[in-house]
């Protein structure tokens, strides 16, 4: 049974790696198995749009690791991605349509708590991390 599920990013991945590594495997694998997938990228948590940022994390994974943007490559192609405007600026210093992020403009939409809200609230399940 395919389930509506939301995933919320709001810790930053800077003081828990791990936790944010995790985070994107229980995504990618919610896409895998079939599932309605929507990412919601915020606060801290916009560091994971980072293509620098995510440079180190796969290194927390080995030295020829390619398994974290392993994990973002499901999401582009599988999930529909959210991110805060107003953190991407405060914590990345990039405004909406410079390009900057990993993700593509045209991939993820621009938003901030009413996208949280109708997300979670439109979801079977949520997990935050």
């Amino acid at each position: 049974m395919v389930k509506k599920i939301f995933v919320k990013f709001v810790s930053d991945p800077a003081h828990d790696r791990m936790k944010s590594i995790v985070g994107l495997a229980c995504a990618a694998q919610a896409v895998n198995d079939g599932h309605d997938v929507s990412v919601f990228f915020a606060a801290g948590g916009v560091r994971l749009l980072d293509g620098n940022f995510l440079n180190e994390l796969e290194s927390e994974m080995g030295a020829d690791s390619t398994i974290v943007h392993g994990f973002m490559d499901t999401l582009l192609e599988g999930a529909d991605l959210h991110c805060s405007f107003a953190s991407v600026k405060a914590t990345l210093g990039h405004s909406e349509g410079d390009g900057a992020l990993h993700v593509p403009d045209d991939n993820i939409t621009w938003s901030g708590p009413p996208g949280v809200v109708a997300l979670s609230t439109a979801s079977d399940v949520q997990l935050i991390y």
